[in-house]
């Protein structure tokens, strides 16, 4: 017997997770998902939903063109200092011939939708359907909406050239690093990524470089992924530059579509 098995006489703890009661305003199905195992008949069912979402989105995204993704928080109003610097930024993203692609929502991402509208350009939004219902915003030429917040993440990369980081919360925070750890561990190319708002990010900034640094959990080189800056229109730039020398992005033909695809 290895020290991992328990004696014979031991009981094994039953590790299907009890019938939850969650309220009506959460998904059941998604609840049940993320609390355990579940019986093989309701995970493949989910499986299946799941890789249509991920097919929606290819097909609604694959003609976007060249995206900047702008990450933020959806709580800023529209009198709010960082809404006007996001709806810049959006401004400015669009005049470089960017899409701007946003999660769709209020705040942040509605100014950076509203900027890029305003001025001609595309605006594209992949909403995350919440229990507070987060309402797509009205600036959107293109909106996906998305039940799984992992889905609508790879979207949000998959069609990106570059990221922008206005201030936010909890899931600012995770986009950017999500964004960060792939392109440090190679799974994407080194695309830029910009935080706007130096009072806000230089906190964190100071703890990678005096802390995580200093302990030797990412190396020099990982705070050059990172480009820090209050102006909107150095942001565009820097994105434009970047994507032009870097990627070899053009202001070419966009993809033709195919009327046999149903496209």
């Amino acid at each position: 017997m290895t020290a991992s098995q328990p004696p014979h006489n031991t009981p094994v703890p039953n590790v299907t997770p009890p019938d939850s009661k969650p309220d009506s305003n959460h998904r059941p199905a998604e609840i049940k998902f993320l609390a355990g195992p579940q019986v093989r008949g309701f995970e493949l069912r989910l499986a299946f939903d799941i890789f249509m979402e991920f097919m929606h989105g290819f097909r609604r995204l694959h003609f976007v063109g060249p995206c900047v993704t702008v990450f933020g928080s959806a709580r800023f109003r529209e009198d709010h200092l960082y809404y006007a610097l996001a709806r810049e930024v959006g401004s400015h993203l669009a005049q470089a011939g960017f899409t701007v692609m946003t999660g769709g929502g209020p705040g942040i991402m509605e100014a950076a939708n509203r900027g890029a509208r305003e001025v001609g350009g595309r605006s594209v939004g992949c909403n995350i359907r919440l229990p507070q219902e987060q309402m797509p915003n009205p600036y959107l030429d293109i909106m996906v909406e998305f039940d799984h917040f992992f889905i609508r993440k790879v979207m949000l990369v998959k069609y990106s050239y570059a990221f922008i980081a206005m201030p936010g919360g909890f899931g600012t925070y995770d986009e950017v690093f999500e964004a960060l750890t792939l392109i440090q561990t190679a799974k994407i190319q080194d695309f830029p990524v910009v935080l706007v708002g130096r009072e806000f990010w230089q906190p964190l900034l100071d703890i990678m470089k005096n802390r995580l640094l200093h302990e030797g959990t990412i190396s020099p080189s990982d705070l050059d992924l990172l480009y820090l800056t209050d102006s909107p229109q150095e942001a565009a730039d820097y994105v434009r530059d970047i994507g032009m020398h870097k990627f070899g992005l053009t202001y070419g033909k966009r993809i033709k579509r195919r009327w046999y695809l149903g496209e």
